[in-house]
């Protein structure tokens, strides 16, 4: 099947199978296959190929970011894209939305998603791209337990606590620390994730080992995320805790 996008594409850029294939570092016939099989390039490719062709990779492969998502998690991606609030706590990693490329490969290299590490990570950097760099995001507010931000090899954390600081300052999002010092708290049941639609319906989302699952009874989600939200430290000091980090020092 003939792709019509790639193939308009390298004809209004000037280019041809031949000098992608050489710009890229892959056989002229592979690139061929771009245009006249609809095949989609590999991941390491797939940014250089949408540059030189003037365009966007989702542009181009619409479809790619939710061919590496689980089956299961797809219904939730299409809420969180469309999302005006989301609200997420989080007691054992940094939540999925905040992860930088390197500790997003770690999360990913150690779980059932290991053999495709790669592309998984590039469906979960676009997947943040979809929520925060629209036009008009949501109001997301997060809520991380402190042992979250201690889990992790220095080097793959330090950057990765830069980034929330960069994103905690942004005027829709909002994180907030959970301290180890606030003792037990109902959230250690598990991570959740409270979306409310355009609608100005509220539903939730819930994470366990094998899947996920959406629950449209997100009561017990609310009076969870009351009690966290109110043992957590406020904005400002939950940022002075990410920059000061002393258990990295």
């Amino acid at each position: 099947m003939v792709h019509k996008g790639v193939q308009v594409a390298m004809v209004e850029s000037g280019h041809t199978a031949e000098s992608l294939a050489a710009e890229i570092g892959v056989d002229p016939k592979t690139a061929a296959r771009w245009v006249s099989q609809g095949r989609i390039p590999q991941t390491r490719h797939r940014a250089k190929v949408a540059e030189l062709l003037g365009r966007d990779v989702l542009e181009l492969w619409p479809d790619v970011l939710r061919r590496k998502e689980p089956a299961w998690f797809r219904p939730w991606t299409e809420i969180e894209r469309e999302a005006t609030g989301l609200r997420c706590f989080e007691s054992v990693v940094i939540p999925g939305l905040l992860q930088t490329e390197a500790y997003a490969r770690a999360v990913l290299a150690c779980g059932p998603l290991m053999a495709d590490a790669d592309d998984h990570v590039e469906a979960r950097l676009r997947r943040c791209a979809g929520v925060f760099d629209r036009s008009r995001p949501p109001l997301s507010v997060f809520v991380i337990d402190e042992a979250a931000l201690r889990r992790g090899e220095p080097e793959v954390m330090r950057p990765q606590l830069d980034h929330l600081v960069a994103m905690a300052q942004r005027p829709t999002v909002m994180v907030h620390v959970l301290p180890l010092n606030a003792g037990l708290h109902p959230g250690q049941a598990g991570p959740f994730v409270i979306a409310t639609t355009p609608d100005g319906d509220d539903v939730g989302y819930l994470d366990d080992q094998a899947a996920g699952r959406i629950t449209s009874d997100v009561a017990p989600l609310w009076a969870v995320w009351d009690t966290v939200r109110s043992v957590a430290l406020p904005r400002d000091q939950s940022i002075d805790f990410l920059e000061e980090r002393p258990w990295l020092t």
